[in-house]
């Protein structure tokens, strides 16, 4: 065990697995650790490229680099119109029956809360998108808040949103942990003071994840839970 409280799985050098302090509050992202959106994002985005762009081939790869980033962020980095966006929202909403909830978060989710820890989302997304998608999947009710990158000044990896979530929930960084799947969602975490946690059960960049050496690594919705109720305060 290092001085951070983790132990290292000899399956991933250097990689910190096991988390061993006490976790009272667990904050979020969305897309690619809760939900599995990316195809949504995808078709989304190629329409946008069309109406606003026009023809050629919507530069995907290339904003996939940038995911966990608020939309609009994304276009001045790629140099892409922001009247994408008006697209790019409309058709996500319109897809947004085709998003998938990732096997074992509802019921990690609901577990979580039964032990006492309080939950909540820090979202590229914006707010409205984001609780309206969490709704129609029937796990809004689980969060005490939902953040989307338009409700705070500066969003990831700005730490400000993590920022916003600790105040909500009340809860200590020392004692908070954030569960992301983009290097923006660990650099906003560490900003803020939590520890950051890699989700790998998406489509996440694994390679950059680990580069980043984060604090614990998480293959499976599972294994948070069991690193949660295994260091949680006793209720």
């Amino acid at each position: 065990m290092d001085s951070l409280g983790t132990t290292q799985d000899p399956a991933a050098p250097g990689a910190r697995t096991h988390w061993t302090e006490p976790i009272d509050a667990v904050v979020f992202d969305l897309d690619g650790v809760l939900v599995n959106s990316f195809a949504v994002m995808r078709e989304a985005f190629r329409t946008a490229y069309a109406e606003v762009v026009g023809n050629g081939e919507p530069p995907f790869d290339e904003y996939e680099r940038h995911l966990g980033r608020y939309f609009p962020d994304i276009m001045r980095i790629m140099g892409l119109p922001l009247e994408m966006e008006a697209p790019f929202v409309r058709e996500s909403y319109r897809l947004a029956h085709l998003v998938a909830v990732f096997d074992g978060v509802p019921e990690m989710l609901r577990e979580l809360r039964a032990h006492g820890i309080p939950l909540a989302v820090a979202t590229g997304k914006s707010g409205p998108r984001a609780r309206s998608l969490l709704e129609q999947l029937g796990l809004l009710d689980l969060f005490t808040v939902v953040i989307g990158s338009d409700e705070v000044v500066r969003p990831k990896p700005a730490p400000d949103i993590v920022l916003k979530a600790l105040g909500v929930l009340g809860s200590d960084p020392s004692r908070t942990v954030m569960i992301g799947d983009a290097v923006t969602d660990l650099a906003s975490a560490r900003g803020a003071g939590v520890a950051a946690f890699a989700a790998l059960w998406g489509e996440s960049d694994d390679e950059s994840l680990l580069a980043e050496n984060p604090d614990a690594v998480l293959r499976d919705p599972s294994e948070l839970l069991e690193v949660c109720i295994g260091t949680s305060r006793t209720l």
